[in-house]
């Protein structure tokens, strides 16, 4: 698995199946054209290594040259094509066979076609390495094809993801997998907070913790943070729906995330519903909730180590250390209860080396 920006991709075609597909399509065409010099038009920037690599396995007389046109932004295309580099000179009476580094749907080939109508030149076929039919409007006739394949976004042998990823020798197919959301449970002292920045960098995930929220909205000042802070000032609990609608504008801010991980919240299973309602009205759900579990003793050394530096009054007094915990302890027995009865809850041992806890933690995620 590579990770290009924020994406992450894994392996799909090999260097070997790609020069057999290229040394392939070179043969047919020489079949057509061997006796006479056909022109080859590479399309930039995606086909560059295509184009090269082809030439060497074509082995009779032949011409090269290039244009170049984008229509793709990210993963998806824009659907307007632009015309970056034009058509070459002198190409009057010359028989043209375009190569694409892939046929999607059609728009950058209906782009190609209507650059060469306007030209006399003796024939015009294309060819493309990558073609994928499912999407493909079928408006023009594809006459050489190296490899199908389905409607992935794959990036390597000269295509990109936001301009990564050409340089590789293979080609890697974007990870969709289904998208994973948490809920993190885990006493005060237990590394939620470690754990969940590993896995949000594991798993490109979004690391949403109710206690960050709460500040934020407070600190800048929005109209959810106001409605949070009169409540507070009255020394009244935050209702869960205020609660909520921060939950919501958070995930609603990270369109391109994988998953959640919910840190915080629930708290209570009327709460624990309420997540469940508005993850479903996005065609979401919480996929697992983990509880990383240690012994009491070992969490108050601990946090009394972290107030040494921290500062926090909480962390320096086990009396009050232990208050937290039997205060987690009634919290949490009702959500433990409300999501196994979903099968989705989980136990973690949170004792040993971080990174063992987190290898523990990704054997449950991977798991889903």
């Amino acid at each position: 698995m590579i990770k290009l920006h924020d994406k992450f991709f894994k392996p799909y075609i090999k260097e070997e199946e790609i020069l057999s597909a290229i040394d392939k399509m070179a043969k047919e065409i020489a079949a057509d054209y061997k006796d006479e010099t056909p022109l080859f038009v590479g399309v930039l920037n995606g086909a560059f290594m295509f184009v090269a690599d082809f030439l060497k396995a074509y082995q009779h007389p032949c011409e090269v040259s290039f244009v170049r046109l984008s229509s793709y932004q990210g993963l998806t295309s824009t659907g307007i094509v632009e015309t970056l580099l034009d058509v070459p000179e002198e190409i009057e009476g010359k028989s043209v066979i375009i190569l694409e580094d892939v046929v999607d749907t059609g728009r950058t080939l209906k782009e190609l076609v209507h650059l060469f109508s306007n030209t006399n030149v003796k024939e015009f076929k294309i060819g493309t390495l990558f073609y994928k039919s499912d999407i493909y409007n079928g408006e023009y006739a594809i006459d050489y094809v190296g490899l199908e394949i389905p409607d992935h976004f794959i990036v390597g042998y000269g295509l990109d993801y936001d301009e990564l990823g050409r340089n590789l020798r293979e080609v890697y197919q974007l990870n969709q997998t289904d998208m994973i959301n948490l809920v993190l449970f885990g006493k005060p002292g237990a590394g939620k907070g470690t754990q969940a920045g590993f896995l949000k960098e594991k798993y490109n995930l979004k690391h949403i913790s109710t206690g960050d929220v709460f500040r934020y909205n407070i600190k800048n000042g929005t109209e959810l943070g106001k409605l949070a802070k009169s409540y507070i000032d009255k020394g009244d609990l935050v209702p869960d729906e205020v609660t909520i609608d921060m939950l919501k504008a958070e995930v609603e801010k990270s369109p391109d995330a994988a998953g959640f991980i919910f840190d915080g919240f629930p708290r209570t299973a009327a709460q624990a519903e309420a997540l469940d309602n508005f993850l479903e009205s996005k065609d979401m759900k919480v996929n697992a909730t983990i509880a990383l579990e240690a012994e009491d003793d070992i969490l108050v050394e601990r946090l009394l180590e972290r107030g040494k530096s921290s500062g926090r009054s909480d962390d320096q007094d086990e009396s009050k250390i232990r208050n937290r915990f039997d205060e987690y302890n009634e919290k949490t027995a009702p959500l433990k209860a409300y999501y196994e009865k979903q099968g989705k809850f989980h136990s973690v041992n949170g004792i040993g080396e971080i990174d063992e806890i987190t290898e523990r933690l990704s054997k449950v995620i991977d798991s889903l």
